[in-house]
Order: C-alpha cells, then sequence, then structure tokens
C-alpha cells in the first residue's frame, strides 16, 4: 500500500509542476526526476507483486533508472544554486554510466519474454558479470552525486554571503537534507531488501513535493541587475588598498577586478556617507547588487572594497550595522515599551534566530545579558 502512495504522490506531484507557470529550468528537471521517480516506483510494485511476470518485456527497464536518480539531484542542485548546465558535452558526460548500463544489458533486452522470465527467477543467470558491474556502479554513483551536491551547496551558501544580507531563506537546509537523505536511501540498499528501500524512496517523495515544487530561483534578481552595471576601470594593478589587505594577499577573484587605490577610498567614502545617512541597512531583504546601484559603482568593486576594508563580506557587515542600531534604539530610554524583537525587526532583522546570532557574534553575549551589564 505504501508503494502505492509513493507512486500516486510522484504522479501528483508531476502534474503539478506541469501546470505550473513560467517553469525555470530547474522545474523541468525535478519533473522528469519526478516523472521517473514514479515510473520506477511502478515498475519495481509490480516486480515486488510478481504482476511483472505477466509482462515480462517490462523486467529490467528499471536497470538504468537509479543512476539517473543521483544525476537528476546533482542537475537539480547545479540549477538552483546557479549553476547553469549550458555545456551539452558535459550533461552528456554525465549520461555515459547509465548509457553503459542500457548498452551492456543489450543481450539481455533481446531475450524472449520467457528466457527473460527464467533470468529473472534463477538470480540473473548468464549475466552475473552485469549483476556485479551494476551492484558496484549504482551505490557508487548515488554516494558520488549526494556527495558532490553537498559540495555544491555548501559553495553556495558561502557564496550568497556576498551577495545577500538575509540568507534565513537561501541556504538550502531543505535540499542539503534531501541529498543527505538521498545518499541514506543507498547505504540502507547495501544492507536492506527492496521493500525498505522503497519506503524511504517514498519518504524521499514527499520531502520533494513538500520543499520543492515551489523553490523560488535565489539568484534570478540579482543576475539580471548585474547584467545592467558594467564593470569600471580597466587597470589590473594590484594596489594596496588604504585600511585594507596587502595586494599580496588579495584574493585571487578579485586580482583582476580593476579596482584601484582611488577608487577603492571613494567607494568606501560613498558607502559610509550611504549607510549613516539612509540607514539602507535597515531592508531585510537588501543585496550587493541593490547596494551597487544606488552607489553606482559595480557589484565586484563593491564587494572587494567591503571585503578588504571592512574585513567582512557583505551578510556579515550588513548586519553588524544592525546589531549597531539595534543597540543604539534599545538604549533610548523611549524605546524601553518595545520588546527587543520588535527593535530587532526594525533594525532589518528578519528573524530572532538570526538577530541573537549576529548579537552574540559582535558582543560575546546574549541581548538580555549586554543590557544587564550596562544596567549595572
Amino acid at each position: 500500500m505504501f508503494f502505492i502512495i509513493g507512486i500516486f504522490i510522484a504522479v501528483f506531484l508531476t502534474l503539478l509542476l506541469l501546470i505550473k507557470k513560467n517553469k525555470s529550468r530547474a522545474d523541468k528537471i525535478l519533473l522528469i526526476w519526478l516523472l521517473l521517480l514514479a515510473l520506477h516506483q511502478f515498475l519495481n510494485y509490480i516486480l515486488f507483486t510478481g504482476e511483472a511476470y505477466n509482462y515480462p518485456h517490462l523486467l529490467g527497464v528499471q536497470f538504468s533508472m537509479p543512476i539517473l536518480h543521483g544525476v537528476l539531484l546533482y542537475f537539480y542542485v547545479m540549477e538552483i544554486t546557479g549553476n547553469k548546465l549550458n555545456n551539452r558535452w558535459i550533461v552528456l558526460l554525465h549520461l555515459v554510466p547509465t548509457l553503459s548500463l542500457i548498452l551492456l544489458a543489450i543481450p539481455y533486452y533481446i531475450l524472449s519474454g520467457e528466457q527473460k522470465i527464467n533470468v529473472f527467477e534463477n538470480d540473473g543467470i548468464g549475466f552475473e558479470l552485469y549483476i556485479i558491474y551494476l551492484n558496484i556502479l549504482i551505490p557508487l554513483s548515488g554516494l558520488i552525486y549526494s556527495v558532490w551536491s553537498l559540495i555544491l551547496i555548501r559553495k553556495h551558501q558561502k557564496s550568497i554571503q556576498d551577495r545577500f544580507s538575509n540568507t534565513d531563506k537561501k541556504e538550502l537546509q531543505w535540499l542539503r537534507y534531501l541529498s543527505i537523505g538521498y545518499a541514506i536511501i543507498w547505504v540502507l540498499s547495501i544492507f536492506f531488501e527492496s521493500e525498505t528501500i522503497f519506503t524511504a524512496v517514498v519518504i524521499l517523495v514527499l520531502f520533494i513535493g513538500f520543499f520543492g515544487i515551489n523553490q523560488l530561483n535565489i539568484f534570478y534578481s540579482t543576475i539580471v541587475l548585474e547584467k545592467k552595471l558594467e564593470p569600471q576601470g580597466t587597470s589590473n594593478k594590484k594596489e594596496t588598498i588604504k585600511g585594507g589587505v596587502n595586494a599580496k594577499t588579495t584574493t585571487e577573484k578579485y586580482e583582476k577586478s580593476g579596482l584601484n587605490e582611488e577608487m577603492a577610498s571613494q567607494i568606501s567614502t560613498d558607502l559610509n556617507t550611504l549607510v549613516k545617512e539612509n540607514t539602507i541597512y535597515k531592508n531585510e531583504e537588501l543585496t550587493l547588487v541593490e547596494l551597487a546601484k544606488q552607489l553606482q559603482v559595480h557589484p565586484n568593486h563593491l564587494s572587494q572594497v567591503i571585503n578588504e576594508v571592512e574585513g567582512k563580506n557583505f551578510y556579515n557587515y550588513i548586519n553588524a550595522l544592525r546589531i549597531n542600531e539595534f543597540i543604539k534604539l534599545a538604549s533610548l530610554p523611549e524605546n524601553q515599551k518595545y520588546t527587543m524583537i520588535s527593535l530587532a525587526y526594525d533594525c532589518g532583522f528578519s528573524t530572532k534566530s538570526t538577530f541573537n546570532k549576529h548579537f552574540k557574534l559582535q558582543t560575546g553575549k546574549t541581548p538580555t545579558e549586554f543590557f544587564n551589564t550596562l544596567s549595572n
């Protein structure tokens, strides 16, 4: 019964994606993946019940499907994290293991129905080497793509701190858990029978449906705005920025930015003026690109100045300003009637946990401990 539920959920989620307007490439990959999950679960269900023996030519159709799950997970993570799959040859390279399973299984596929049944009933008789290859390649591929996906997600979580001041809904923790769950399924496949594995697959489908269907494209607005801003300056001189880091320790991503000391000094001055006069950091969804647009500079140059002059990434820089503003507001007698969290929201924080994290990071104390110390 649980298998049937999983099949219907996968089909239902596929239909939801089909009728979704303005589907992104990530949505299309997820659509293909859900279709594959539905078909794979169906084929394994009829094999589990024995119904497949009434349609022997369906036996073995699922041989190469498990590898495709890992590939599609990786492709989905690539798209969601803003890494476009534009090279067809690389896409085809990822499909080579799947194609190898199909090609090597041709001698089996050309068998008659009775012969296929005989192979299945006798534990793969005549295809022992193929089964060994299958049993090694599938779990290995699943684990590799899970780890690969986790690495991409980790890089994404670091990179968004250079672009966004609020990362609460952009860290893709759900996708990280999905990748871990997928890896666990392949570990289970080593020790347990098919029934346990496909129970875990049903749970995985539920997880995808709950979190993945309405996943937003995190980088869309950022990319559109960046295209409108052309890089300033063409110099490749490696200058030492005043108050910042010596050119010898400049990170590789800034080596060819064209930013010189005079430009950096001007950007730093304009930035400090803007944040003091407009308190722009109170916008909880402030991004590096939006701030660069207001300063009329390229985002890469602004990011470099914040990193090297302020010694922080964009995320920590903006949240440090928010903490300073919070301390200022919370210290005023007329604001004692407000709760700390309401003042934190006014300063640009979107969640209590993010506020508490940055407050302790900056002061070494919780908000309550900090103000109790002041009052004493």
